[in-house]
């Protein structure tokens, strides 16, 4: 793991960029991933934004035509365990359905905060999730053209309201 020097606060990184990811059927295609599915979960993400000129448009015909980049990997910084001023970069990988090194796909296993500290009980708001896609929207459509980094997760339900068994 690297480790970020204090008086510094690292950032978030999408790195290991794909390529031929020009459009969003060029990425589906890149990591085996149906379109319509990533098609759904976007405008999904899009319908509960406020109406802006940074949002990505609702019409599936427009999203087809935005650039998109596509990523492998996301660095993640992480407070050292004794000195909280450095930090670890973990990186999460995915693959999609694609081989990693000639072996099966890798698609890491991340965490999400989806809600806030008193929701899902001992889980405090994060959710555990399978990488399956980063990558980045230009929307060239509005005149801010503003850009969207995103990544596609399917997120585990938590069972026994997101509670610890007793015994473990």
């Amino acid at each position: 793991m690297l480790t970020v020097p204090s008086g510094s606060i690292p950032c978030v990184v999408l790195t290991g960029r794909m390529k031929n990811t020009g459009t969003l059927t060029e990425l589906c295609t890149a990591l085996d991933i149906h379109y319509s599915n990533i098609m759904a979960e976007i405008l999904r993400f899009i319908r509960p934004s406020a109406a802006d000129d940074r949002r990505l448009p609702g019409d599936p015909a427009e999203l087809w035509l935005l650039p998109v980049e596509g990523f492998a990997r996301l660095e993640i910084p992480v407070p050292d365990f004794q000195e909280t001023d450095r930090f670890q970069i973990h990186r999460a990988r995915c693959t999609g359905s694609k081989a990693f090194r000639n072996r099966a796909s890798r698609n890491d296993w991340v965490s999400v905060q989806t809600g806030g500290e008193a929701n899902y009980g001992d889980l405090r708001g994060r959710m555990v999730a399978r990488l399956l896609a980063l990558f980045k929207i230009r929307n060239i459509l509005s005149e801010a053209a503003a850009v969207h980094r995103l990544a596609l997760v399917p997120i585990l339900n938590p069972i026994n309201g997101g509670r610890f068994h007793i015994p473990s």
